[in-house]
């Protein structure tokens, strides 16, 4: 077991450590060896995000918000990434000890020679939607074809192609029209069937007025495909590591461990308390408003819980179908996503099996219970 290495090695490094530890008494300046700089008992640990401040982070924004990081020997900065930043860029560059990503953009950098490991898959279910008016007679993937299929890109899109793939349809077969990180287009008719998230867009959608009716769009008004239910489904937010560092410094090691108990801790907190940790992420800095925050916080927790093996544990077969999806994927201009299966240190169940263990019967880890709440959004999310 890793936890066994993990305190072997340990002993050494307490053994080999210790005189220097002496001799630094009173000193502010030393490294930490798990992710950064100490900062009194604490380990300065960076973790990269992959969009701006948002629910969508609740559990990471909880951890720090009500301690948990801390309780476990961490400072944690939480970096938010506008589009600027690639989190697996800034992860295989050293920038950072840990970064949020998707995994099939992922294993597309992995393939270019980036060394990752995913050590806790934490979203369990593709949250990604492609939504059409409901008299548009695009129903389900099959009907795509000839029609304007919106996508931010970015990596985005790949969900897109694996379930055309599946269904046989080429990629030309449709035009994929490039959509901001909004609905306007959809709803001024550029687009056949818009991209969205669950936590998202799709809201934004719920928060539009009908100009028609004066009234809020429902659910009604739209043909909704969930590519969950699809073979293009992927596994989405997940938490990536340094494979090198995880192999050859123990201390990372344990930061990592420590880390994810404390990530534990933070989306069994959101999940417990949904309208709190919306309005800790607002108190982060999230620009939505607060039905929308709560909205994004309630269908986070619907990709998270339940966990039936444990918060964070990689599913084989969702692994084994995210891989496949990105092999079969081809975009527009007859590019891969990924040509070969991913290096077997591409995903290790070990760390976050390893947290879980550690906090025992303390933490709720698989929320088999878990209900989500009912959220009422108003128009334009305020």
């Amino acid at each position: 077991m890793l936890t066994s290495v993990r305190r072997g090695l340990a002993v050494t490094a307490a053994l080999l450590a210790s005189t220097s530890v002496l001799a630094a008494c009173g000193s502010d300046d030393d490294e930490g060896s798990g992710g950064g700089s100490a900062s009194g008992d604490l380990t300065e640990v960076k973790l990269q995000l992959q969009w701006l401040p948002q629910a969508q982070f609740a559990g990471y924004y909880a951890a720090v918000d009500q301690g948990f990081f801390e309780e476990e020997g961490l400072e944690v900065e939480i970096i938010p990434s506008g589009g600027d930043i690639v989190p697996q860029d800034a992860l295989a560059n050293g920038d950072v000890d840990f970064a949020i990503a998707w995994v099939p953009k992922v294993l597309g950098s992995i393939e270019q020679g980036a060394n990752l490991t995913n050590i806790a898959q934490i979203f369990q279910r593709s949250g990604t939607l492609q939504v059409a008016w409901a008299d548009s007679g695009i129903e389900e993937v099959a009907d795509f074809e000839g029609k304007k299929i919106g996508s931010w890109g970015f990596g985005n899109e790949w969900e897109i192609f694996a379930a055309m793939a599946a269904e046989g349809l080429d990629s030309t077969s449709v035009e994929i029209v490039t959509q901001d990180f909004n609905m306007n287009a959809f709803l001024q008719g550029d687009i056949d069937a818009a991209q969205a998230m669950t936590y998202n867009e799709y809201a934004q959608l719920l928060e539009s007025v009908d100009p028609d009716t004066g009234e809020l769009y429902t659910p009604d008004d739209f043909n909704v495909i969930s590519y969950a239910d699809t073979e293009g489904g992927m596994l989405q937010d997940a938490i990536w590591a340094d494979a090198e560092r995880l192999e050859s410094d123990v201390d990372y090691a344990d930061t990592a461990v420590a880390f994810l108990k404390a990530v534990i801790k933070g989306w069994a907190y959101a999940r417990d308390n949904v309208e709190s940790a919306a309005e800790i992420t607002v108190a982060a800095g999230s620009s939505w408003g607060p039905s929308h925050e709560l909205w994004m916080a309630n269908e986070t927790n619907k990709l998270i819980w339940p966990s039936p093996d444990g918060i964070g544990v990689i599913d084989a077969a969702a692994w084994d179908q995210t891989v496949a999806g990105a092999l079969a994927a081809v975009n527009e201009q007859g590019q891969h996503l990924i040509t070969e299966e991913p290096p077997a240190t591409a995903y290790d169940n070990a760390y976050i099996e390893d947290a879980i263990s550690e906090l025992g019967g303390d933490v709720d880890t698989t929320g088999s219970d878990f209900e989500p709440i009912e959220v009422t959004l108003t128009e334009g999310g305020s």
